[in-house]
């Protein structure tokens, strides 16, 4: 069964159809074939389909294609050039990899590439086989390739529960509804079961195993009907769009737009997959929110790998991530909510102990309460084991043992005075003394030492200041009130003043961000020259992050440091994944899916003209996580060096007498009059002089020629 409907982009998006076909138009195109299962004939499929392109004359090659030594896919094989995989060491043993340069330099129309969602081995340029996939598609080569159902992001954890069997290795469901055409390859259960009785899928004693554990009739049969419901799935949702930007009668695309709330635990994973299968069923947009409350930075790193997981897990199933600052979670999703038309709210049940959400209060009870018209979903949380310890760390600064030990001197100091001068003074007065002592110790060191005084304080202020003396008999109702007023009252002052504390330190830190970036834009506007642009933009990196930075500018093809940071020099295969990136316009390098193994995230200084340059930072940690706020800065940092570097360009251009170019843009292709000299708005829609069309982020030598059609 072959599926292949109309590509169509968002018909809601301006000029949707023209900018569509201009991002297809030299991109390569993407056919699945699609199993539910090893061994129903995937690389047999895709090798027969490579033939007919070969006698149509296509230029054919085979990338990467496993036969598992069956005779009949063998034969298939012969008459493709076949491209010899690149050996990689891992772990003392030599194991064969996709060799994705060889391909580039051969730039063969077609190439058949196995096993879409394989790992490729530590130190190949991509941690997944998809993501060379995809930089072959976008070099303008077309790929055929396999999979099988369980290997798709989304269904995974379903098909866990289902057979009782983790699969590892995925890919992300925007891939697969990328693809230009998907084939659904289909073999009844009963025949894949005889052929594995035949040896024809695995060798006997592996498939003895195999129809045990995971090759029975009922994982089988579901599976298929998971694989072939999935695939109608995708073709329903191009046939809405297909029809939608033609003005086909039909079904109109749902409007509802879903927004999930996030946090940093394993459940928000669940959350995840869980919406995006409600989009997919309602042709749904999809949301995925992180809120940062004043705790934020005291979360652990534990906590912050999780959270990254999940946002990263949400653009691979093709949602749309966003995070905000806010004091409440529950006011920031109805605020985020009402300012995006969002329409449904998904949140997973809380995980906190009941104590504190009868204390504290429920996030879910106030989004209900306060969504109005947004309808809110709670998913439940089972499965998921609640924090039964006392969860209060979020106002928490460090607290060593050395803190209680000034609490309590602290303690003993006023309570020996008072017991000097407990006959002058009233008890009450003895009482506001402690309650100072504690305010003080709530904004000094936090929570936990304020409850430690709190308690201590009034402990001893029963026993030495209260009649009857050196006990803890209180003998008056007024000296019982005082008590127990000063436990309460110095409970509820620890809380507000760590909250407020903490609100301080956050707003601070915020102010401090928006000040850098503030008068990085400042330094830049007074730059006259590359050197200090660069200069500018490394101090504030620096200033806000204490990373270290350096600059890798274009000569000729190849791109070369322009400072060079007396601490950080760049060995040969860092130069290399620079020259990636200027190549390819794509983030890579530390806690990325590209070349992950380096000690250095590499940003492309991306500008209308194309690649400027490439920005490396080196973290302070080793092996950590670049948070996402953290990203959103650097990103920042890299286009407002771009459009400074640009501004100097141009100026050195027009000091020298050069030819300006003029640039015009339609849809998502730009085009240059390599002939004028003028750069004014009349000139830019002149179809007069020589166009040259360009991509919106490609190198200068990647331009090709064309015709202004407006």
């Amino acid at each position: 069964m072959t599926i292949s409907p109309d590509r169509h982009p968002d018909p809601d998006t301006p000029h949707a159809h023209v900018q569509g076909e201009e991002r297809q138009k030299h991109r390569g195109r993407l056919k699945i074939f699609l199993g539910y299962i090893a061994g129903v004939g995937k690389t047999y499929e895709m090798l027969r389909a490579a033939h007919l392109q070969k006698n149509e004359g296509v230029d054919v090659v085979a990338g990467y294609v496993e036969t598992h030594g069956r005779p009949e896919t063998d034969v298939l094989l012969k008459g493709f050039t076949i491209i010899s995989s690149k050996m990689m060491d891992y772990k003392g043993a030599r194991l064969p990899e996709f060799d994705i340069d060889a391909v580039l330099a051969l730039h063969p129309a077609l190439v058949l590439i196995d096993e879409l969602a394989h790992t490729n081995v530590p130190g190949s340029r991509h941690q997944k086989r998809y993501q060379d996939v995809e930089e072959l598609l976008d070099a303008g080569i077309d790929v055929y390739t396999t999979m099988n159902i369980q290997h798709l992001e989304n269904l995974n954890k379903v098909i866990a529960q289902i057979t009782g069997v983790v699969v590892r290795e995925t890919i992300p469901d925007s891939l697969f509804d990328g693809a230009t055409e998907i084939e659904v390859v289909d073999l009844a259960p009963s025949d894949l079961l005889q052929r594995l009785r035949d040896g024809k899928v695995y060798v006997p004693d592996m498939a003895s195993r195999a129809i045990n554990r995971f090759f029975n009739e009922g994982n089988m049969v579901t599976l298929r009907e998971l694989a072939l419901r999935r695939a109608e799935e995708r073709v329903d949702s191009r046939m809405l769009a297909s029809k939608q930007n033609r003005a086909v009668p039909g079904p109109a695309i749902s409007s509802e737009h879903i927004l999930v709330c996030v946090a940093p635990d394993a459940l928000s994973e669940r959350l995840v997959r869980t919406a995006r299968q409600k989009a997919d069923r309602t042709n749904a947009s999809l949301s995925i929110l992180s809120v940062e409350t004043p705790s934020h930075p005291l979360l652990t790193k534990e906590e912050k790998d999780q959270l990254s997981r999940t946002l990263q897990l949400a653009e691979k199933l093709g949602a749309t991530t966003a995070t905000v600052f806010g004091l409440t979670i529950a006011s920031t999703v109805i605020d985020y909510s009402r300012r995006h038309n969002v329409t449904r709210i998904i949140i997973g049940k809380t995980l906190r102990p009941r104590w504190r959400e009868l204390v504290f209060g429920s996030i879910d009870d106030q989004l209900i309460h306060t969504s109005g018209t947004i309808e809110v979903d709670v998913i439940s949380s089972e499965g998921f084991a609640p924090k039964n310890v006392v969860d209060l760390d979020f106002l928490l600064p460090m607290r060593p043992v050395r803190d209680y030990l000034i609490c309590l001197a602290l303690i003993v100091l006023i309570t020996g005075i008072g017991w000097f001068i407990k006959s002058f003074i009233p008890v009450t007065i003895f009482a506001m003394i402690y309650l100072l002592v504690i305010l003080f110790v709530a904004w000094w060191r936090g929570l936990l030492p304020a409850i430690f005084t709190t308690v201590v304080s009034s402990l001893a202020f029963d026993f030495f200041l209260i009649p009857p003396y050196l006990t803890f008999m209180i003998s008056g109702t007024g000296d019982l009130v005082t008590f127990f007023g000063m436990i309460i009252i110095g409970t509820l002052l620890s809380v507000i003043v760590t909250r407020t504390r903490k609100n301080s330190e956050s707003a601070l830190m915020r102010e401090k961000e928006t000040g850098i970036i503030l008068a990085l834009s400042q330094d830049l506007a007074a730059a006259m020259d590359t050197d200090s642009i660069l200069s500018a933009v490394a101090k504030h990196i620096s200033d806000i992050f204490t990373w270290e930075s350096t600059f890798l500018l274009p000569e000729g093809e190849r791109v070369v440091e322009h400072i060079v940071c007396p601490g950080l020099i760049l060995n040969d295969d860092e130069k290399a994944i620079a020259q990636w990136v200027y190549k390819h316009s794509e983030i890579a390098g530390y806690d990325t899916d590209t070349l992950h193994g380096s000690r250095l995230r590499f940003v492309p200084i991306r500008s209308h003209q194309g690649v400027l340059g490439v920005m490396a930072v080196r973290p302070t940690k080793p092996k950590g996580v670049i948070m996402p706020e953290q990203s959103r800065i650097l990103n920042a940092f890299a286009n407002q060096a771009a459009l400074a570097l640009e501004r100097v360009n141009l100026a050195t251009a027009k000091g020298r007498g050069e030819e300006m170019p003029v640039f015009f843009e339609f849809g998502q292709s730009r085009y240059v009059n390599v002939t004028s000299r003028q750069d004014t708005a009349s000139q830019a829609t002149d179809n007069s002089g020589e166009w040259m069309e360009r991509g919106e982020f490609l190198p200068d030598e990647n331009t090709t020629t064309g015709k202004d059609e407006s």
